[in-house]
């Protein structure tokens, strides 16, 4: 007979038992061993292991059935109430037959692993002096245990307790290191996911990372965010398929909302775990099953809410076979609350920016106040018959939405005019957007006019709204249009007859409410003539021509302009003046303004920047230069200017010599060979202060 350590348990067959149970990792090996040396000692057939788990009142059960089968099952209720209770009252454990196990415990003894036995033996499993469980052994045979071999057993079951308790502490730690380890891993991939969330408030851009850190992590076939259209009932999908380790579709399509699984998380605001495409007929949800041999997919859908918001869906896709397992959607659910931030983010960014482009132009046009010399007109200076007639026709054609053309020279004030149609009209509750066509480079011309989607060209890193669409409701001033390309006049005159156009890059169609000002200093009937210019566009713009005289045909307003001009430039130069000679005004009247109006602003203000006082000066070199072509009635003003100057430059001098003294024999009159009352007379006139000197 082979030797066997329970048949003689002394120091040696202790020994070596205490080594074999120890070597044990688990408890299920730690049954096996127990079996067999339970048979070779002849002390049971079966033996089972039960664990208490006092805080949770939970008893889990360790065993064998009759076929070799491992057996483990957990409960809270009838195990705890079953034969283990009794430990507690009886420390030298429980033995009793099968009849009476049956009528004490019939739930227990329903169970098929405590079918058909004899006898029934059940010791505690003890550590640190407390309970920790019971090792259950049962008999088959007739005979009761003997005492001696109950010694037997309580040994060994000193030995189980040990060992048991060993396993447990091991296996806590090991879960423990797993839970950890999953925490730790946890953690990194909501913290990727986080960056991700900060990294861009570009919506497009949000999306791609996003999707890059999910299928990192959960090898998911299809990431997606679906939000809703501005299209009523239809819902906008951003996409991202991962086909292969090479292979990335990004892809954006809108698609109706009507029977889509997306529709169904809107409304309920509850995550949807489900099967795409499932056994009926499913609504276009975007998934492209052909890029993966058109197999099914586990779709798994997260509601994106912010705050009391739904915002959107988190749309997740894994090949069937793969699936999401509970830690997984668990942590997904995590990850979509942080995308959740990130999305609102994104569209609160998008919407900024949308705003902030249909009012980039507006805060730009920024108008001083000057003295309002025309009645409703404001910014117009000038009472002149030409001027009058303007004002009339600017009138009579304000209040209606009739496109209308300025004609006039550069300088002439055709901003000023198109500008005061728009304050007269009913849209003058919007600000007016302006345009010039000789500004922009032909190639940016379209997109300014009408704008750009993301990607529609090189450069076009985000969405620009046009300057068609940034004056909906208001009026457009297109400023030099003689200067527009061909090529991009059908576009204009399509605007113009069907109110609708496309943003580059796109194909949806977006309306435009538009009152159209067009502006030129060209001749556009003779560029219709020469083929420079489409004839419909010219027949189309010319509703309201509106002819602008130049400067040199209405000199009476040159006094009141140079008024005008110089009050406002001197305010914005922080400078004071307060009299313009009369001399001075008279020569400005007799000029030619080729550059009309302009022109006159630029010789007002450098006069500004070179008088010292507080009355206008003009040096005689400038008068010079604008009068030489005038002839002799010009020299005898170049002359005046030129004695004016000098005169101004002696008294100022006499002044300085004598500290500002006029009478008196050491007097400025006295050195200058006047009257007292002549000079003071002349430094009136000429605008000199001498308290200022």
């Amino acid at each position: 007979m082979p030797y066997s350590p329970m048949r003689d348990l002394g120091q040696q067959g202790l020994l070596d038992t205490i080594h074999t149970l120890l070597q044990k990792p688990n408890l299920s090996e730690l049954i096996n061993c127990l079996m067999q040396l339970m048979k070779q000692g002849a002390l049971a057939d079966r033996v089972n292991i039960l664990l208490y788990y006092p805080n949770q009142q939970r008893v889990s059960f360790y065993g064998k059935d009759k076929h070799g089968n491992e057996l483990c099952y957990e409960d809270e209720d009838v195990l705890a109430k079953g034969p283990i209770s009794h430990l507690f009252s009886r420390s030298g454990g429980l033995i009793c037959s099968q009849v009476d196990f049956n009528e004490t415990w019939p739930q227990i003894a329903a169970m098929e692993w405590y079918a058909r036995f004899s006898h029934y033996c059940l010791l505690p499993l003890i550590s640190d002096g407390k309970i920790v469980g019971g090792c259950e052994c049962i008999r088959d045979g007739v005979d009761v245990w003997s005492g001696k071999e109950l010694k037997r057993l309580h040994t060994l079951a000193q030995i189980v307790g040990l060992v048991t308790e060993q396993i447990r502490m091991r296996t806590y730690s090991d879960l423990d290191r797993t839970l950890l380890c999953r925490e730790r891993d946890e953690f990194r991939i909501l913290v990727a996911v986080t960056n991700a969330v900060l990294s861009t408030p570009n919506l497009d851009e949000l999306i791609s990372n996003i999707a890059n850190v999910i299928h990192k992590h959960f090898a998911i076939n299809s990431v997606g965010v679906v939000l809703r259209s501005r299209r009523q009932g239809w819902l906008k999908f951003y996409s991202r398929h991962f086909v292969d380790a090479f292979s990335l579709i990004h892809e954006q399509i809108d698609l109706p909302e009507s029977g889509t699984f997306s529709e169904r998380v809107f409304n309920s605001g509850e995550m949807l775990l489900t099967l795409y495409p499932g056994d009926k007929q499913t609504a276009d949800e975007g998934m492209r099953p052909e890029l993966w041999g058109n197999k099914s997919h586990m779709l798994c859908l997260l509601p994106l809410r912010f705050g009391n918001h739904l915002l959107g869906v988190l749309r997740l896709a894994k090949c069937r076979e793969q699936g999401f397992t509970s830690a997984d959607l668990n942590l997904l659910r995590q990850i979509a609350d942080r995308v959740a931030i990130g999305v609102d983010n994104a569209l609160a960014h998008q919407e900024i920016n949308r705003l902030k482009a249909r009012f980039m132009d507006a805060n730009r046009q920024q108008t001083e106040q000057i003295n309002n010399v025309s009645g409703h007109f404001g910014e117009i200076v000038g009472r002149s018959k030409a001027m009058l007639q303007v004002l009339n026709q600017v009138e009579m054609v304000a209040a209606s939405d009739c496109t209308v053309l300025l004609l006039g020279e550069t300088g002439t004030g055709k901003e000023l005019i198109a500008r005061a149609i728009h304050n007269l009209s009913k849209r003058n509750k919007r600000r007016m957007v302006k345009i010039n066509c000789a500004a922009m480079p032909a190639g940016m011309l379209e997109s300014e006019l009408f704008g750009h989607e993301r990607g529609a060209f090189t450069g076009a890193n985000t969405q620009r709204i046009g300057r068609f669409e940034l004056a909906n409701k208001s009026s457009l001033l297109l400023d030099e249009i003689g200067d527009m390309q061909l090529e991009l006049q059908p576009k204009l005159l399509r605007i113009l007859q069907e109110r609708e156009f496309e943003r580059l890059g796109s194909s949806d169609i977006q309306q435009a409410d538009v009152r159209l000002i067009a502006a030129t200093n060209r001749n556009l009937k003779q560029m219709v003539d020469n083929r420079e210019f489409r004839g419909d566009l010219y027949y189309r713009l010319n509703v309201f021509p509106i002819t602008l005289p130049p400067l040199r045909e209405r000199p009476e307003d040159i006094p009141l302009l140079v008024k005008s001009c110089a009050y406002n430039i001197a305010r914005r130069l922080n400078r004071d003046i307060d009299r313009i000679p009369t001399e001075t005004l008279r020569a400005l009247s007799r000029m030619e303004w080729p550059g009309n109006v302009r022109e006159l602003e630029n010789i007002i203000e450098r006069a500004i920047l070179l008088t010292k006082g507080n009355v206008l000066q003009f040096s005689t070199a400038q008068m010079e230069t604008r009068l030489l072509h005038e002839g002799s009635s010009a020299t005898s003003v170049v002359d005046d200017m030129r004695d004016r100057q000098g005169e101004y430059q002696r008294i100022l001098r006499a002044l300085k010599e004598t500290n500002g003294v006029v009478s008196g024999p050491h007097g400025a009159a006295r050195r200058l060979g006047c009257k007292r009352t002549t000079l003071i007379s002349r430094m009136r006139r000429l605008g000199i202060d001498k308290e200022k000197l």
